[in-house]
């Protein structure tokens, strides 16, 4: 499990990120972050359905993450 100081700075970062999803009609759940710094999120909403939404969690979400906090190994989709 993550230190609350890592969580606070991934979960800082998420909301930076989150207004790209709701301008589309998503948006993202944070669930956790695991043993080996994978954040694991739930995407919602019109990003839940889209069939594109490995990409965005993958190009978009996990990309910004790894630039704000280089602790984040992956973003996971659960």
């Amino acid at each position: 499990m993550a230190d609350e100081t890592f969580e606070t700075k991934v979960k800082a970062a998420l909301d930076m990120f989150r207004p790209q999803l709701q301008a589309d009609g998503g948006d993202m759940e944070f669930i956790s972050i695991d043993e080996q710094n994978r954040v694991h999120l739930r995407l919602v909403g019109a990003c839940g359905s889209c069939p594109m939404a490995l990409m965005t969690l993958k190009m978009g979400v996990e990309r910004y993450l790894k630039d704000a906090c280089p602790e984040v190994t992956e973003v996971v989709q659960d």
